[in-house]
């Protein structure tokens, strides 16, 4: 954040950082300096809570960084809990192989890259190696291959699951680009992008001829699309009616659309049988029975579990669901800790910030 005090501000590891910088010149006056310690900070999407108005004002959550020391955990649809042995580290989106067999996942504190985890030999083991950023990792079908986003703003890309070959990148870095699902039959890769004419959207790969359209393109913001079992239907976290919810298209159209949830609701993910979506509604991990024949309707939204379990950037499925339908692979912060509960709000901070961190300017 640029304030009118020619202050550069960012936060790094839960402490808000402060630097005189020049927007002529595009460059830093001096070193960064500690501002404020202990801000609330998301280690999978690297938010930080914390707000500056014009009049000097200084709002933010106080905390630390959430999700930097964490660990893999099965979860069953009563909530009993069952730990994987893979190491704590600052995991985000896991995702289940077709054969149940391995786990790729994020991991942000080393250097941003994608890991795969041997559930049978309890080994973990780096995937990518080129660039920074690199994380939403996607299955293929067969499993063979990993879509993941990498860089910025963030392409796409794709790369053999073994590392026998260096990445293929499948767009332009022109937006940035999530993968969202791969098509049961392994010829589309649906994601979203954040456009700053339209917000984001959800778009479709055509991952022959690497040719783009749009499937979910609105003022309101799109993401999250995960394709059914059958490949015949889209499901998507839209904010179209002022919140988030999950909603239903039949792919690739025409066709109407279904809401799903109905008090909010973000990361779907389908049970393997097509005949069952989950969603998570804040802490609580939803299901919702699905009939597609002779017509498309759901039932009523039920409670399986709830639990502290980190939540993903994007509204992306922070979790995953083993084939048979019966346990989610989930992400758990290795000390459990209570939600926020304040805001602390700092008056005539630019004061203080002007005595910390001079720019020369009065």
């Amino acid at each position: 954040m640029y304030l009118p005090t020619g202050h550069l501000l960012y936060v790094q590891g839960g402490t808000l950082m402060a630097v005189p910088f020049d927007p002529a010149q595009l460059r830093m006056a001096a070193a960064p300096v500690p501002a404020v310690e202990g801000i609330l900070q998301s280690g999978q999407a690297g938010v930080a809570y914390y707000s500056v108005a014009d009049d000097g004002s200084l709002a933010y959550i106080p905390g630390h960084v959430r999700g930097a020391n964490s660990t893999l955990v099965w979860v069953d649809r009563n909530g009993a809990k069952q730990p994987l042995a893979a190491p704590p580290h600052a995991y985000r989106n896991p995702r289940i192989s077709p054969d149940g067999q391995r786990v790729a996942v994020g991991i942000d504190e080393l250097g941003g890259q994608i890991w795969t985890y041997d559930l049978a030999r309890d080994t973990l083991t780096r995937l990518t190696f080129e660039g920074s950023g690199s994380g939403n990792p996607l299955w293929s079908p067969d499993g063979s291959r990993l879509a993941f986003s990498s860089g910025a703003p963030g392409s796409l890309f794709v790369q053999p699951a073994d590392g026998s070959s260096r990445a293929e990148q499948l767009t332009a870095d022109e937006y940035r680009r999530i993968p969202n699902s791969w098509s049961p039959d392994g010829q589309f890769l649906a994601f979203h992008e954040t456009n700053p004419t339209t917000g984001a959207d959800i778009m479709v790969l055509r991952l022959a001829g690497h040719q783009t359209q749009p499937f979910v393109q609105m003022p309101a913001t799109q993401s999250a699309a995960r394709f059914s079992p059958d490949g015949r239907w889209l499901a998507y976290t839209s904010f179209e009616s002022g919140r988030a919810e999950i909603y239903v298209q039949p792919f690739p159209g025409p066709g109407g659309k279904w809401q799903i949830s109905t008090l909010g609701g973000t990361e779907p993910a389908w049970n393997a049988n097509g005949r069952e979506l989950f969603y998570r509604q804040g802490e609580r991990m939803m299901a919702v029975d699905i009939v597609t024949q002779p017509a498309f309707s759901a039932g009523r939204p039920r409670l399986l579990f709830e639990g502290l379990y980190l939540p993903s950037a994007g509204n992306l499925a922070a979790y995953d669901v083993s084939q048979d339908g019966q346990r989610f692979l989930m992400v758990e912060e290795s000390q459990q800790e209570q939600p926020p509960t304040q805001i602390n709000v700092v008056l005539n901070w630019f004061e203080e910030l002007e005595r910390l961190v001079p720019t020369g300017t009065k």
